[in-house]
């Protein structure tokens, strides 16, 4: 299994945390590893001392991460598609790339529709009255009379990728790296080269990365520079290679895995759109057809996963003469994801919501719209351990929360929760590795698990449909609850249900006279799951957590005979408890593998096998040409995205909706392109920006290794560690400004202003961008006005509301401010 947009888009790791002691080369970027994932952060360290690797940071600050780096390049923040993309032509134009696997395992030469274009800023299909692309057709490539891609294998056609992509990339010059992102062009050309060093078989740079790259109205893209940047090097699928995504909770993977966005399904499927009436028309557009001659196209069998999904829900309800209960689906108008929530909370067209493990007064973007927001609410469900802003929000904190409780007339209910110490269950790490963990204390007095709170809201409002009836009771009251006691499932019924079990006889499909699986028993893996109704499973891609033989999760054995990590038998990984995604990329075009120290599969002559999982069909042998990234129609990798990003087939640079310049270097003359033409920004929000005139300074938001979040600021040590909200300014800004370190300042953007303590810092120097000085300033989020360390302003209250237009983060990493001493 490979290819799963999420891996790129919205973070998770290709390889693991330990994989990561085989890099060659490692590039932080986007994150800052040390601070804030110190634990992992020692596989950095172990690969610096026994592979010697090269260890490269570039931060808008000097972390503690750049600390002991390499080499450490100052960047302004909301450029890095300039810094990539300057990577990307230094590649190209001095022909620095992995040529067997671009020309093997890349869409490079495919060629794309020649009413494809690029001008200004905009490719076409733009439509500026919706601000964004509702037209993507000439985003595609040429079809033969076959209905295959058109290629050309010489890399000559001036439409194949390859060239298309050397013109894009054509104007990110050194020069416009320096002039655009403040990083000085030697420190810049230096970077290029330790980069390209990993362009042979025998070395591997990998990519870390986190909100720093997420957390931008262009974030997606950024993520999808890197991943360019990676597979003209040939680090995809490799060991000590990858892109990786260095989640910031515990189980945040967990959280988009297994579907908790607005317009997901379990396993990255998706909710059908208003329009997608007819299930056939669903189905097909989701399950991919092959764009080449003997391509896999796993997605493909997108049916068997809907299938088995709708029958772990449903159950005897969902049946073929029904569609598979695909009507019981809501087709979704429009996303609705936070920030359209929050929309709608703010026009008095939602009348309740429910927070379950979310502060989204602290963590959505703009607090004083957040704010009014759930004010005109009728009704606000907090499930939560702590006590947090968001339950609290119609209090009156003072100059921390100002506001007059007697115009809010939201009824907020508090339910406290068990946390994860205090129940069994299973945590999915950045790695993809879902651990079993067990309960080690009793919750505290009337605390509640999750599962028994919902368990029990579902028990009563099914009743209630029951023996009420409702406008479409149907969904409600033939649910599957088939759980031991129905007001309280167990994780452990929950992770059973999530593989997924045979209810039917399963044939060996080798020998149709034998059973492979029988009626009631737990499936193996996601391979077993059938479209005709005789497989459940709650999430396609956890299939294998739980087999017939037990709890996979639960495993403890760190056995590693390579000596390179791949410890299979410790809990287990999605996909099939494969540790290295695309690992067939891993190995040449006739089966061997590319670094033999570092080998992950090999073909042996009549199957493919290795230290790893094989991410691959077993059988095919490598002369059929088959592509190593099965997820993909195309099977190979891709360079030119057709559809699914809303700004465009390749990464584009667009400034930070509040920047310094008031332009787009990249696209000076064109006011349309300054900023991400296809971001998540709503009308009322757009007179909510500030301007350098007013807010001169540019700012980031970043966290601590002294707390986590917004919930260690209730714990006693760590307010001890960190007890007081500051903020980072540079020598040269507090000098202009005759602020001294542990004076107090104001920190005002259109939105509102904080007061905090100014660190002054030799960490952040000003940046030379278009001849003109930018100054940064740094600011940690983990302050608010509940918990035991000195009440702080939440820093939302600075930030703007826009986000990125595919995964909806907000831009959090680049705003406009205005530093003033109290």
């Amino acid at each position: 299994m490979a290819g799963l947009a999420p891996t790129f888009g919205r973070g998770a790791m290709t390889n693991h945390w330990v994989d990561i002691k085989n890099a060659d080369v490692i590039l932080v970027m986007g994150g800052n590893s040390a601070e804030a994932h110190p634990c992992g952060f020692k596989w950095v360290t172990e690969a610096k001392a026994h592979r010697k690797a090269r260890l490269i940071v570039i931060d808008p600050r000097f972390t503690r991460t750049a600390s002991v780096a390499d080499v450490y390049a100052p960047i302004r923040t909301g450029t890095d598609i300039v810094f990539l993309g300057g990577v990307i032509n230094y590649l190209l134009t001095n022909d620095k790339i992995q040529h067997d696997y671009v020309r093997d395992y890349t869409d490079m030469s495919f060629i794309v529709r020649e009413d494809f274009t690029f001008v200004d800023g905009l490719y076409s299909g733009y439509d500026e009255s919706k601000h964004g692309y509702p037209d993507k057709s000439t985003w595609d490539y040429e079809r033969g009379d076959d209905g295959f891609v058109k290629v050309d294998a010489t890399l000559q056609h001036p439409r194949c990728v390859y060239n298309l992509m050397k013109t894009h990339y054509a104007r990110y010059t050194p020069e416009m790296v320096e002039k655009t992102c403040g990083t000085p062009r030697e420190q810049f050309l230096k970077i290029c080269e330790m980069l390209a060093s990993t362009a042979v078989p025998q070395r591997a740079a990998t990519i870390l990365y986190a909100l720093g790259w997420t957390h931008h109205s262009v974030g997606a893209q950024m993520i999808r520079t890197g991943a360019m940047v990676q597979l003209l090097l040939g680090n995809i699928g490799v060991s000590g290679g990858g892109m990786n995504a260095l989640r910031g909770h515990s189980n945040i993977q967990g959280l988009t895995d297994l579907g908790l966005m607005s317009n997901l399904l379990t396993g990255y499927m998706t909710l059908p759109g208003q329009q997608e009436q007819d299930f056939e028309g669903y189905i097909a557009k989701r399950a991919l057809q092959p764009l080449r001659p003997n391509q896999l196209s796993y997605w493909q069998h997108y049916r068997a996963f809907f299938v088995s999904l709708m029958k772990a829900w449903w159950g005897d309800a969902a049946t073929a003469a029904n569609n598979w209960a695909y009507d019981y689906l809501p087709k979704l108008d429009k996303s609705y994801d936070l920030m359209q929530g929050l929309e709608l909370m703010y026009q008095g067209k939602m009348n309740g919501y429910i927070a379950q493990g979310f502060n989204p007064l602290a963590a959505a973007p703009s607090k004083a719209k957040t704010a009014a927001a759930l004010a005109k609410l009728k009704w606000l469900v907090i499930m939560d351990p702590l006590a947090t802003e968001t339950s609290e929000f119609w209090k009156n904190h003072g100059e921390y929360n100002d506001v007059d409780a007697s115009r809010i007339h939201t009824e907020v209910y508090r339910l406290p929760t068990t946390c994860f110490a205090e129940e069994n269950g299973s945590l999915v790490s950045s790695s993809r590795v879902l651990q079993w963990h067990w309960w080690g204390a009793a919750g505290p007095g009337e605390a509640r698990s999750d599962l028994e709170i919902m368990g029990g809201l579902f028990v009563r409002i099914r009743k209630l449909y029951q023996t009420q009836g409702g406008k479409y009771p149907d969904p409600i009251v033939n649910l599957s609850w088939l759980y031991a006691n129905p007001e309280s499932p167990t994780a452990e019924e929950l992770a059973k249900e999530y593989n997924g079990c045979a209810l039917a006889d399963l044939p060996d499909p080798k020998d149709p006279t034998k059973v492979l699986v029988k009626k009631g028993e737990q499936l193996a893996g996601f391979a077993q799951l059938k479209d005709d109704g005789t497989t459940a499973s709650g999430c396609w891609i956890f299939c294998g957590a739980w087999t017939q033989a037990g709890n996979q999760m639960a495993r403890r054995d760190n056995d590693d005979p390579t000596g390179i990590g791949q410890t299979l038998g410790w809990a287990w990984a999605w996909p099939a408890n494969r540790r290295v995604l695309y690992n067939r990329a891993s190995c040449d075009a006739s089966g061997k593998p590319l670094d033999p120290t570092r080998k992950l599969i090999a073909w042996n002559g009549s199957t493919w096998s290795g230290p790893d999982v094989p991410d691959f069909k077993l059988d095919e042998p490598p002369e059929n040409g088959m592509g190593p990234f099965i997820m993909q129609a195309e099977g190979v990798a891709r360079f030119f995205v057709r559809d699914a990003m809303v700004e465009g087939p390749f990464p584009e640079h667009y400034e930070p909706f509040e920047n310094p310049l008031g332009f787009n270097p990249l696209n000076p003359h064109n006011p349309r392109a300054v900023s991400n033409p296809g971001a998540r920004v709503f009308d009322d929000d757009r007179a909510m920006f500030g301007t350098v005139a007013q807010y001169p300074h540019v700012a980031t938001t970043y966290r601590l290794t002294e707390h986590f979040h917004y919930w260690t600021k209730h714990v006693r040590l760590n307010a001890i560690l960190q007890p007081e909200q500051f903020v980072e300014i540079g020598e040269d800004l507090a000098h202009e400004l005759g602020i001294a370190n542990g004076e107090r300042v104001k920190v005002s953007s259109k939105r509102g202003y904080i007061v905090a303590v100014a660190l002054v810092t030799k960490r952040i120097k000003p940046l030379m961008i278009q001849g003109k000085k930018v100054q940064t300033v740094g600011i940690p989020l983990h302050w608010g006005f509940m918990g035991l360390a000195k009440p702080g302003y939440l820093t939302n209250t600075l930030t703007p509301s826009v986000g990125d237009g595919n995964a909806q983060t907000p831009e959090f990493k680049s705003f406009l401010v205005k530093v003033e001493k109290v």
